[in-house]
């Protein structure tokens, strides 16, 4: 709080010591209410306090300051020209503390602040997409950030602070952070339209052994790489496969060109691409799996209220959330 300059006609002496550093803020408080109602009984009913208190403080004040902020009279007080310019200045003062106090309740409570969230999952739709919805729903003051990363990625900058949670394809093994799957969709193949099995009824993984599958680098690539893989070798088949230093709609469009065909999931196949259909494979038994993961040191309300929706969410759905591992 800066110290108001005082002009030695307006008052008895210069402050003994600076503001704030022996002036309790319930002396201020009062001082304000005193400027306010003009009257130290009104002042102290207004507080809820006894009027002989109010008058102790205000002139322990006065005291520490060395100056004169109120004239006494009969039918009440005055403020001076030094207590004007003194009230003023501390007006501004206490709002900002009591700006600092609402905002860091609201962060206690979560309610305010930010979220950074790594991922490789689909946000376009699916289960992701409707978790940022009604989070942004019920806390519209979090501002949700997205980075697209590894898996590697992912947990790395979750360790060392830089990202709140992460969403990944299959579990995590990590002995220092909180794992928890939360639900599973169905893997389904991305063909070009044009391509001569888009119709056929059904299609298996054996009728792509010629053909080439395009991954990626990035994102879920490492993962959609080993299933294929081991797809085929359970085939007696060797995969012919792409990587793709590309983001997702790219290595879609791509599929539309007819430069190959790619695996993905639910989420991804509700997203229209022109030129693009996507099949599920009859002999396909297992599903992409996506897990949460966050780190047990963080303690953003943020974050925990984030997490709960998610928990709620994987319930309500039937989500695998029985599978919960290093979930303390």
């Amino acid at each position: 709080m800066r110290r108001s300059k005082i002009d030695p006609s307006e008052g008895r002496s210069r402050p003994k010591s600076p503001l704030g550093t022996r002036i309790p803020l319930s002396s201020l408080i009062q001082a304000l209410a005193v400027a306010e109602h003009l009257s130290f009984r009104q002042a102290a009913v207004a507080l809820g306090i006894s009027q002989s208190s109010v008058s102790s403080r205000i002139k322990a004040l006065e005291t520490e300051l060395g100056v004169l902020l109120f004239e006494r009279r009969p039918g009440g007080v005055r403020l001076t020209d030094l207590g004007r310019r003194f009230v003023d200045e501390l007006s501004g003062g206490i709002e900002q503390i009591e700006h600092a106090v609402r905002t860091a309740r609201f962060l206690s409570a979560g309610s305010v602040g930010r979220l950074a969230i790594g991922t490789h999952v689909s946000i376009a739709s699916g289960f992701l997409a409707d978790l940022r919805r009604r989070y942004r729903i019920a806390y519209p003051d979090i501002e949700q950030s997205i980075s697209e990363k590894r898996t590697t990625e992912v947990v790395s900058l979750i360790r060392e602070g830089k990202l709140d949670a992460g969403f990944v394809v299959g579990s995590v093994d990590v002995t220092d952070c909180h794992s928890l799957p939360l639900w599973s969709e169905t893997l389904r193949l991305a063909l070009p339209e044009t391509h001569p099995l888009s119709v056929k009824e059904p299609i298996s993984w054996l009728d792509f052994s010629q053909e080439i599958f395009l991954t990626r680098v990035g994102g879920a690539g490492a993962e959609v790489l080993g299933h294929i893989t081991r797809r085929f070798g359970e085939l007696g088949k060797f995969p012919h496969i792409r990587k793709c230093d590309v983001g997702r709609d790219t290595l879609l469009h791509m599929v539309a060109a007819g430069e190959g065909v790619s695996l993905t999931s639910d989420a991804v196949a509700e997203i229209p691409v022109p030129g693009v259909v996507f099949r599920t494979l009859s002999d396909e038994t297992e599903r992409a799996c996506f897990t949460a993961v966050w780190s047990p040191h963080n303690r953003s309300a943020a974050l925990r209220n984030f997490i709960n929706m998610a928990k709620h969410m994987s319930r309500s759905i039937g989500g695998p959330q029985k599978n919960v591992k290093n979930d303390k």
